[in-house]
């Protein structure tokens, strides 16, 4: 990486030759000769370590210094000059400059210092990597299921991560698409770059577009300052636009082109910007059957979908329930300091045989509020909510109208394992067969997972 530099003073030899030593140390230099000069490009946003004269006309070598402190903390400031009181540096220091130097300047001490700051400024940002690295681990983690539906979905994200194409995740709300997105930018080469999230149906469409764009400033009311959008901000990463299906026909044109050409502009800009991210979409619509009303492009589609996803519901993978409120009762008995060791056989029935509209968030509310509720170490069913204490209270497994003989024995295994919490001997038992006929059913339905008990 080559760092930028700016340098800020209104004496033209020092300015000057200032720029020359420090692009023969291999950084690349622009040079301002006043502080309002200076401050106007600092705002470009891509200079990484200033040195600034104190005093120059116009806006002052500390005031300038306070403006960069003020918008963008971090940035390393060295300043100079030619009045090298102790109280002129302690007060420079107190303002937030990385160091101060009295004129005339060391060039071998000034380019200590700078690569001082840099190295300095190298370390703030790979631990504030690290932390969103691991952020990001911990989320994958919390992808649980031993299902052969989530077995799927994890060896799709292990092939697909690796390489550059764009993914398209496609499911209900509250499956977990934000997860997937999450676990694939965990396993790419580009996990140590950001991972750019964007809610596109959180936003009109004229703040969407700047938003993934950015914009310059007085390009609308209220665009005070150039804004860099999330195209740059995810620049070598990743980019998670969520709810693709809700962005209109104008976005829709744009995006398409940023994917095709990897360039854009922002918003009341004329200069191109080349973008390297990673593109992963997601959507709970159906998006071919949005293309046949005519409200998403079919080319912008086939952009987006080169991978797909599909996270399935959970009422398609109960066998993964057991986890997943193993998992949610370990969270939330720590977060709110008590012991809970298990949940109770009627309240297991009642929840197993839930369809769960609201799939792993609604399942995940649910053990939260049951764990704030109960009064003992154990769930029990009056700690459920009401929709889960009325409903399929008497352990019935319900079988569509209509269903084949193999769907039904299909709802019969999987339903009663799950209300087993996964103890195959004692699924067995509950249907009177044996357990390696259980074992034979389930292994040609898919749907083993494995040969222990749980």
């Amino acid at each position: 990486m080559k760092f930028k530099l700016l340098v800020a003073d209104d004496e033209k030899n020092i300015r000057e030759g200032l720029a020359v030593s420090l692009e023969m140390d291999g950084y690349e230099v622009v040079t301002s000769s006043d502080g309002s000069e200076a401050w106007k490009r600092f705002q470009k946003g891509d200079i990484d370590l200033v040195i600034t004269d104190l005093r120059m006309p116009g806006l002052t070598g500390e005031e300038l210094l306070k403006k960069i402190e003020a918008e963008t903390p971090g940035i390393p400031v060295i300043v100079l000059t030619g009045h090298g009181t102790v109280e002129t540096a302690v007060e420079a220091m107190r303002l937030g400059a990385w160091d101060f130097l009295t004129k005339p300047v060391n060039l071998d001490h000034l380019g200590q210092l700078v690569k001082r700051a840099l190295a300095n400024r190298e370390l703030v940002l790979r631990h504030i990597r690290l932390e969103e690295e691991l952020e990001h681990k911990k989320q994958f983690k919390t992808m649980i299921g031993t299902s052969a539906a989530m077995t799927k979905v994890f060896d799709t994200i292990s092939r697909a991560a690796p390489a550059k194409a764009s993914i398209l995740i496609t499911g209900e709300s509250g499956v977990g698409k934000e997860l997937v997105a999450g676990a694939i930018h965990e396993l790419s080469p580009r996990k140590g770059k950001p991972l750019i999230k964007v809610h596109c149906a959180a936003l009109a469409a004229s703040l969407l577009e700047s938003e993934l764009f950015g914009h310059e400033k007085g390009s609308f009311t209220g665009a005070v300052s150039r804004q860099r959008g999330r195209f740059e901000l995810a620049n070598e990463g990743t980019l998670f636009l969520d709810e693709i299906g809700e962005i209109d026909q104008n976005i829709q044109i744009k995006l398409l082109r940023v994917l095709q050409e990897r360039k854009f502009e922002r918003v009341g800009g004329e200069e191109t910007i080349e973008t390297d991210v990673r593109i992963v979409a997601a959507t709970n619509k159906d998006l071919k059957a949005e293309i046949e009303k005519g409200a998403f492009r079919e080319d912008l589609y086939f952009r987006l979908n080169v991978v797909n996803i599909h996270v399935p519901p959970l009422r398609e993978r109960k066998d993964d329930i057991p986890l997943l409120i193993t998992a949610f009762l370990k969270e939330f008995a720590s977060e709110n300091g008590k012991t809970i060791e298990g949940i109770d056989d009627k309240a297991s029935a009642s929840l197993y045989a839930y369809d769960w509209p609201g799939n792993i968030r609604e399942l995940r509310n649910c053990i939260e509020s049951a764990v704030v509720m109960t009064r003992s170490t154990l769930i029990k069913i009056e700690d459920l909510p009401p929709t889960l204490r009325t409903k399929n209270d008497e352990g019935w497994i319900r079988i569509p109208l209509g269903a084949t003989m193999d769907e039904s024995e299909r709802i019969i295994l999987r339903d009663t394992l799950a209300s087993c919490q996964g103890n195959k001997s004692k699924a067995a038992d509950m249907l009177g067969i044996g357990r390696k006929t259980l074992h034979r059913k389930l292994a040609e339905m898919g749907e083993a997972g494995g040969d222990e008990d749980l």
